[in-house]
């Protein structure tokens, strides 16, 4: 495997202008702020949050679709500035978390395949470009007689073969997979995770892996970003965050994700509060507001991610896998 990174990302943020008027200045979202990170070929990245952590957002600005408002990335070797867009779009594609949504109820599965190679490789003849969607169907485990159908003739799991397939039509070297089964059943899911896998196998992919479902990360991901408010608060393998979650926040995230053992015993931790305001974030450390081990310092001064694989931005990090005795309702429940 190529040991080269396909995307190195250096405090990547970005914020947007909301609300203002004649006699009152906008307000400033910060809805991604300082994201580091690094991919490799054939490895999954897994970016997990509650919804308004900025994993969307991190999203847009990796399939340039949206500038950073500070920071930068390289991918594939080039800096992604406006001015390389358009010579690297080809190389990072997306998935979209709505099968129905995302394909043209109008057009064929044929001419949504081949719409890309039309628009971005103009010297393929309509035999190649033809003969590069039927290849690319068989791969992603479609018949050929599914060429000249529409999309509406599909269930969802077969639209998310659809729409992966057209995301490989360019070959890229990432694919950015935004939420990509959370809208199929369960039986579904573990078809198109099967497939993604044996796709990046096959073909070397790199995948950056948007997800709330932390089972599904558990099985995908190599290494996990936790973000909170915009911000990562915790980064490292999956074996380090799923066995030794340091970050209040991991740890209660994954309190909340499912057990198959009925039998087994469980810590739940019940956050206490809501999520603050994007547009106004309480000084020091964002998750201080529900964290049951915040102290003076955490409300005055933030925490850096800070460590060598495992990074943490914790004054006060867990260390243990059980939570602390003194977090909310640590009560042990069976399921």
């Amino acid at each position: 495997m190529n040991d080269t990174p396909v995307i190195i990302a250096e405090n990547l943020s970005r914020h947007y202008e909301v609300g203002g008027g004649l006699f009152r200045k906008p307000q400033i979202v910060r809805a991604l702020s300082e994201a580091s990170f690094t991919l490799y070929p054939g490895k999954t990245l897994a970016v997990v949050g509650e919804s308004g952590c900025g994993k969307s957002t991190l999203a847009r600005l990796i399939t340039l679709i949206e500038e950073p408002t500070s920071g930068q990335f390289q991918l594939a070797g080039k800096a992604a500035t406006k001015e390389n867009w358009p010579s690297l779009r080809t190389d990072v594609q997306i998935v979209f978390q709505d099968p129905y949504g995302s394909l043209n109820p109008r057009q064929k599965i044929g001419a949504i395949l081949e719409e890309p190679l039309k628009i971005n490789r103009p010297e393929m003849t309509a035999v190649e470009r033809t003969e590069k969607a039927r290849d690319m169907l068989r791969m992603v485990g479609l018949r050929p007689e599914h060429f000249d159908r529409y999309p509406h003739m599909f269930s969802g799991g077969q639209r998310q073969r659809i729409a992966v397939a057209r995301a490989l039509m360019l070959d890229p070297k990432v694919l950015v997979l935004d939420e990509p089964v959370s809208a199929l059943d369960l039986s579904i899911q573990s078809q198109i995770l099967n497939l993604l896998t044996e796709l990046q196998q096959r073909m070397g992919l790199a995948y950056l892996f948007i997800s709330h479902d932390l089972s599904v990360v558990k099985h995908m991901a190599d290494d996990v970003i936790v973000m909170y408010l915009g911000r990562p608060v915790e980064t490292g393998t999956k074996a380090e965050i799923f066995d030794e979650p340091r970050h209040p926040y991991s740890k209660a995230l994954l309190s909340a994700t499912p057990v198959a053992d009925p039998g087994a015993i469980k810590h739940r931790i019940k956050l206490e509060g809501e999520l603050p305001s994007p547009m106004n974030v309480p000084p020091g450390c964002a998750f201080a507001p529900r964290c049951w081990k915040a102290q003076k310092r955490c409300r005055a001064e933030r925490p850096l991610l800070e460590g060598t694989s495992h990074l943490t931005a914790c004054f006060y990090p867990e260390s243990s896998a059980a939570p602390s005795a003194a977090a909310p309702q640590p009560k042990a429940t069976s399921g």
